[in-house]
């Protein structure tokens, strides 16, 4: 991350990148849980709780959850595996700190710029189901290991789909380097007009779609949350954790979601660039252009998290297997076929 052109040592360089990176996923799940988890869906619900507890509209009601789960006795099951379940959270948490490593936020604005940053996201973003298959089983709970099976079916199911969908991008675009999508998407231009370059969401609007459907049953929420079903496992994989570390789900799973609307934008909605803006600018904005897209993003998914009831684990599965990934074959096929014509 060359954002400075200081001479530092490796040493002071690596420490500042994992520190950004480290902070961003508090501050993404921050941002989500406040502004959808409680401004959002207390609006559409008209829940006053979130609206009215504290301050400005209700601000305090994420410091006074956060103060609660910390001060909670961090509690283990007398037969549990207590390493084992100590360390399943922590597990979580760095699947989704390793896939901010790739994630470009300006030109010069990105801590791991791999060639085969789209491969990497997507390996690392699996490994967060050993947090969770860890949790299920070290927690010596029926339902908890009920929730990790599920969670490690509904993962095979839709890892498949998301895969699928970034394909077309990767043929358009012609590199699996996330910053030379972003740079393919700036660059382009749509019927020989480049005045917004050409977002690839005009032409993968389908796997866009599909994209935004197999990373919501990723994050395993509504309607894709069987894995932590209350009103059937009794809270899943998280059922005996308390204080500390069931925060650390918490602000892994909107740390995760922030993490896939950043991928989603960057892959469909041209990342960081800005039509017009160029060089340092870039390096400027960058952030800021990423984050008004993500929050896009987070907004479509958010929307369909307090819209839709829970699906049954068949429809799940069904959806997955019949149509999702069928459907993202064909546009892989079809996008091939356009790529050789044109």
């Amino acid at each position: 991350m060359s954002i400075l052109a200081l001479d530092i040592g490796w040493g002071t360089t690596l420490a500042v990148k994992t520190l950004v990176v480290m902070l961003l996923i508090p501050l993404g799940a921050l941002i989500f849980g406040y502004v959808f988890l409680f401004k959002m869906m207390a609006h559409m619900q008209s829940r006053l709780g979130p609206m009215e507890s504290g301050g400005f509209h209700g601000w305090f009601q994420l410091v006074g959850d956060g103060i609660k789960f910390v001060q909670k006795e961090d509690i283990f099951p007398e037969k549990a595996d207590r390493h084992v379940m100590a360390l399943a959270p922590f597990i979580v948490m760095l699947s989704t700190f390793l896939v901010f490593l790739v994630v470009p936020a300006g030109p010069r604005i990105v801590v791991a710029p791999l060639d085969v940053g789209v491969f990497y996201a997507l390996a690392v973003s699996s490994l967060s189901v050993i947090g969770v298959v860890m949790a299920g089983w070290a927690s010596a709970n029926k339902y908890a290991l009920i929730s990790a099976l599920r969670a490690t079916g509904q993962l095979i199911a839709y890892e498949v789909p998301l895969v699928l969908a970034v394909v077309g991008v990767v043929i358009q675009s012609g590199t699996m380097s996330l910053q030379g999508i972003v740079l393919a998407q700036r660059d382009g231009a749509i019927f020989g007009w480049d005045g917004i370059g050409h977002p690839f969401v005009l032409t993968q609007i389908v796997g866009f779609t599909l994209f935004i459907v197999a990373a919501q049953a990723e994050l395993t929420q509504p309607p894709f949350d069987m894995p932590v079903a209350e009103s059937e496992i009794v809270g899943g994989y998280m059922v005996e954790y308390s204080g500390f570390r069931f925060l650390l789900f918490f602000l892994a799973e909107f740390g995760t979601a922030f993490a896939f609307a950043a991928l989603a934008a960057t892959l469909f909605l041209g990342g960081w660039a800005l039509p017009g803006v160029h060089g340092g600018a870039a390096d400027a904005f960058g952030p800021v252009v990423v984050l008004v897209k993500v929050m896009f993003v987070a907004f479509l998914m958010f929307w369909a998290r307090f819209t839709y009831p829970r699906m049954r684990e068949d429809q799940l599965q069904a959806l997955a297997w019949k149509w999702l990934i069928p459907i993202a074959l064909v546009n892989i096929l079809v996008t091939g076929a356009l790529k050789v014509v044109f």
